[in-house]
């Protein structure tokens, strides 16, 4: 079971690549009517003596059969992109079966299976997400990149092998306060991606055309993005709170005392601090949807440091990262 497990994530890395190139092939390709649209009034000039002059052979302009056949192209493209995303998805889902199969637990034990649940959350969201709205199929560009990134890290360079549980985690208290932990986490993960992608497409539609503002030049409107962002990060949070509750509870009950400061505790105070700023900016009249937006940002960055660097640089309780 751990070896299928670990050969169900290379196989999900594969098809989380497959998904990118799909996006970009149909993001490269963009919308071929908006360009023939734009081109078709300099089919014809006018003469000087009020006759018609045609275009020179030399600058031909795209047909509509051609432009067709693009657009028909572009979209199946992006279409092969959510194919390959639902398929990496499932078998994301059961390298993780077969990895809490393999270990007799849930697979939550230390970083490379928090990282590894964290994702399957985020494109199980981003999944649901674009059943409801397929117009922000084009993000998927973004969304496949922070998961090949971000699984193939997991393979990489957090892998360790199938372990027990230290006696510490050894509680219902395990199930109550990671699973939560895990689900928002993996929310916030899909929250910074429209994040980013609303800072880039609002400074393109101000007219801001240098990098990496071109890049959001075929993302949907800043303001479904903009929306998206405060939609995911108001959901996550008071499950992030709730966690962050149970954390506390649970640490009364296994160390005599519900807060520490240790450093694992003292960054995700930090993030929730940064997170409920995020979410009262965004409430607030007075605050611009980029400067709130940063916040959200800003939150994100937080979680990769409670993640990644507490547990690659601090030493506390909740050293599990297993990682030598």
């Amino acid at each position: 079971m751990s070896a299928l497990s670990d050969n169900l994530v290379t196989f999900a890395i594969l098809a989380y690549l497959i998904a990118m190139i799909g996006h970009a092939v149909e993001y490269a390709l963009g919308n071929a009517r908006t360009r023939v649209a734009a081109a078709a009034p300099v089919r014809e000039l006018v003469g000087a003596g009020g006759g018609v002059v045609p275009t020179p052979p030399s600058a031909p302009v795209p047909s509509s059969a051609a432009a067709d056949r693009s657009a028909r192209r572009a979209r199946l493209a992006g279409l092969i992109g959510v194919g390959a995303t639902a398929v990496a998805a499932l078998l994301h889902l059961a390298a993780l079966v077969t990895r809490g199969l393999a270990a007799d637990r849930m697979p939550w034990g230390n970083m490379y299976e928090f990282v590894l649940t964290v994702t399957f959350i985020g494109v199980a969201a981003w999944l649901v997400v674009l059943w409801k709205r397929p117009s922000l199929r084009k993000l998927g560009l973004f969304l496949t990149l922070v998961m090949v990134l971000l699984v193939a890290t997991a393979e990489l360079v957090l892998y360790v092998p199938i372990v027990p549980l230290v006696p510490a985690l050894n509680s219902y208290w395990f199930v109550i306060h990671v699973s939560t932990i895990v689900f928002a986490s993996g929310i916030f993960l899909l929250g910074a991606v429209p994040a980013v992608g609303f800072l880039m497409r609002n400074g393109y539609e101000q007219g801001k055309r240098s990098f990496p503002y071109t890049l959001a030049k075929r993302l949907p409107g800043a303001v479904s993005l903009e929306r998206l962002t405060f939609a995911l990060h108001a959901f996550a949070f008071p499950i992030f709170t709730f966690a962050v509750i149970a954390g506390a509870i649970w640490a009364e009950a296994a160390w005599g005392r519900p807060w520490g400061w240790d450093p694992k505790e003292t960054w995700a105070f930090i993030s929730w601090v940064v997170y409920a700023g995020y979410l009262h900016a965004r409430a607030t009249p007075s605050v611009k949807r980029n400067v709130a937006t940063w916040l959200a940002v800003l939150g994100f960055l937080t979680m990769l440091m409670n993640l990644f660097g507490v547990n690659i640089f601090f030493t506390g309780l909740h050293s599990y990262g297993g990682l030598d």
